[in-house]
């Protein structure tokens, strides 16, 4: 379907991806392009309205303020500048900023308000058979959000062309890859390869205290799984990814500092050469969640916590054995069920256990033990850079505190981290 877009360009600005996505928020379609798009780039976008210049901290370069290309001022559309050329900054205040943004796009621009998740998927779908024909895809599902969604979406387009592969590390969290099989391979009818890989993994981590060393074996080792099922396949052409809209920004442009280096599931060998399918990369998180909901996929799946790569293998902390990875997996299970009967499950952004290599001294059934104690984490977030920490109710720490020690083997004191971002990261390792 053709819609109406707002071009943001790339000034410096840190607030662009927040300006996109309230633009998509009023409906509107938005896209983040370089400053110095040329003519030939910009006749390529379809349906640009207006554009916009948000300038910033980063708009000097070498004491000279750096403008859009001759191109955007000759193309003849709306220009708003803002904290650019003597643009006043956008207002702080949301409220405002969303009148400013809504005058612009609407008044100025004459741009409607046709972009939503309904047309999204149709057009996702006919672009996958577009592009994919009567080849066949090949995924790796992990069972986190994005790849899911990825999922979901491939199977409402080409159905049995996708083969999913589920590599069970040992890593995930309580029911994890039970819940990948029941979706995909019970309820959407997919092709599904699980890998029962835990005692591979496991061997490999086996000794390693080392946080980024450990980060390393998992991610190679996951390469190498993924490597040879896909060798056992024939027909392959295509590799899907869940790569999406803030990977692409994160990775950098020519102004703004590079944040990360972003890397979906790369490294492969390159006599494997598949095409990729990546049907979610112009999708901010929250559409990402939006789409999975609209194609069927369950709540817990939908809005599942962010979780890290190498998984519970930084959460058990040091040396991974398989005693303290079973008492992550445990106590982090009855921390989740109890934030969700006590209606914090959609108000906290991220919270979870971590056992640490460290024993302590306790009493259980009248007599000594040596045991670990369990951490607990919470925070809340609005883009993973601060954190603050959810002031969890005293009586629902104690009644946690009391589900652990005697529900989970080898634990017999838990704390309560109170640590916010800065100083201290959301995640342990």
């Amino acid at each position: 379907m053709k819609q109406d877009m707002i071009l943001i360009l790339d000034l410096g600005s840190e607030e662009n991806p927040k300006i996109a996505r309230e633009i998509r928020a009023l409906g509107v379609y938005t896209e983040i392009h370089p400053h110095d798009i040329t003519a030939e780039e910009l006749a390529k976008l379809p349906g640009v309205k207006g554009i916009i210049l948000n300038g910033g901290v980063n708009r000097v370069v070498d004491g000279v303020e750096i403008d859009a290309s001759e191109a955007v001022y000759n193309a003849g559309l709306p220009i708003l500048k803002a904290d650019h050329k003597g643009g006043a900054a956008f207002p702080a205040d949301d409220a405002e900023r969303e009148t400013v943004l809504k005058h612009f796009v609407f008044d100025t621009c004459k741009a409607e308000a046709n972009w939503n998740m309904e047309n999204f998927i149709a057009d996702q779908i006919e672009l996958i058979k577009r592009q994919v024909g009567d080849k066949k895809v090949l995924l790796a599902l992990s069972g986190g959000v994005d790849s899911s969604v990825v999922a979901a979406l491939l199977i409402r387009a080409i159905g049995k062309q996708l083969t999913c592969v589920h590599v069970n590390h040992g890593l995930l969290r309580k029911g994890e890859p039970e819940q990948v099989v029941q979706v995909f391979r019970d309820e959407m009818d997919a092709n599904l390869i699980y890998v029962d890989a835990v005692d591979r993994f496991l061997d490999k981590l086996a000794g390693v205290a080392d946080p980024e060393q450990k980060r390393k074996i998992i991610g190679a080792e996951f390469i190498r799984v993924f490597e040879e099922e896909a060798r056992k396949l024939e027909g392959i052409e295509f590799l899907g990814q869940g790569t999406i809209y803030p990977d692409i920004i994160e990775s950098g442009t020519k102004t703004v500092k590079v944040i990360k280096s972003h890397h979906n599931v790369g490294g492969l060998p390159e006599d494997l050469d598949f095409a990729l399918v990546e049907p979610l990369k112009m999708l901010f998180k929250d559409e990402v969640r939006a789409c999975g909901k609209a194609l069927g996929l369950p709540d817990s799946m939908v809005y599942r916590q962010p979780f890290p790569g190498p998984g519970l293998g930084v959460r058990c902390l040091g040396a991974i054995t398989r005693d303290r990875l079973e008492a992550v997996r445990e106590s982090d299970a009855i921390l989740r069920e109890e934030f969700a009967k006590n209606g914090l499950e959609g108000k906290v952004w991220q919270y979870f256990t971590a056992i640490p290599d460290l024993k302590s001294v306790g009493v259980k059934d009248n007599k000594r033990v040596d045991e670990w104690c369990a951490i607990i984490r919470a925070v809340n977030t609005i883009d993973a850079m601060t954190a603050t920490v959810e002031n969890v109710p005293f009586e629902l720490l104690q009644h946690i505190t009391d589900r652990i020690t005697h529900e989970v083997k080898g634990i017999n004191r838990v704390l309560f981290d109170l640590t916010p971002k800065p100083t201290g990261t959301i995640e342990f390792e």
